[in-house]
Formats: structure tokens, sequence, C-alpha cells
């Protein structure tokens, strides 16, 4: 049997261009489907928001999203989770910082760490924050 993971972020009326950025960053295929597609309007003001949706690459890359409606409760916190890419290739990471950098708050500067030969982070435009590294054995 095997397992994976996904993560899944909710926002409030910018599911799309945030699943968009991400597929210009990591590449794939977006697929979304708005509420007035399912026929789940609640509010017409949301009919054209995302209630589920995905970006797929072919590198792996994997992010589902949707918009979290207004007569549901959402608060979007502050550091409730880390989205995490790590890969085995210096300048594939450097790249993906590259792109995912534009409009974003860096918190720790993509570089050398102890405990990686490639680690950085930061809090995208979205208010999602990223964690990127370099695959490295653990020789603690």
């Amino acid at each position: 049997m095997s397992v994976t993971t996904t993560t899944h972020l909710n926002f409030r009326g910018a599911a799309r261009e945030a699943l968009d950025f991400y597929r210009s960053v990591f590449g794939g295929r977006t697929t979304a489907v708005t509420y007035g597609q399912a026929g789940n309007v609640h509010d017409e003001n949301e009919a054209d928001w995302v209630m589920w949706g995905e970006v797929v690459g072919d590198s792996g890359f994997h992010v589902m999203a949707y918009d979290v409606p207004a007569q549901l409760p959402w608060d979007q916190g502050r550091n409730p989770f880390f989205v995490s890419v790590r890969g085995e290739d210096t300048e594939e990471i450097s790249a993906l910082w590259q792109k995912l950098s534009q409009g974003s708050t860096v918190v720790r500067p993509l570089e050398a760490a102890p405990w990686a030969p490639l680690y950085g982070m930061l809090t995208d435009r979205f208010g999602i924050t990223w964690v990127l590294d370099f695959t490295a054995p653990y020789h603690g």
C-alpha cells in the first residue's frame, strides 16, 4: 500500500490566483472547479471562487487549494504550517526560490545552513510560508 500527502491551502477569494502563481513557479497543470460550476453557490459574489483546485507537476509537486466561503469561519492565522520543498539539485532549488520569492518576505535567505548545504524560508505574497532546501543525508 502507498500513501501520499498533499498540502491543502485555504484562502478567501485568492485560491485561483495562488494556484496560477504556484503553477508558474513549479510548472504542471492547474485544475480548478468553481462553486458556480459545481452548482454550490451560497453567495453570488463567490460563484467564481475555487471550490476545489490543485496544481500537479511532472516533478512530483502537488498542492491543493480552495476558497473558504464567507458562511464558514476562516482565519489564516500565523504560521499554522509550512510547505516544504526538497530537491536533489541546487540549481533547481535556486531557480524555484528565485520565482517563489517574487513579492515575498524572506524569513531566512537561501544559503548554506548547519543542517543542509542549501536552505531558505520565505512567506509568499499569499501569506504561505515555504521552506526550500537541498536534500542531504543527516549525519547527526
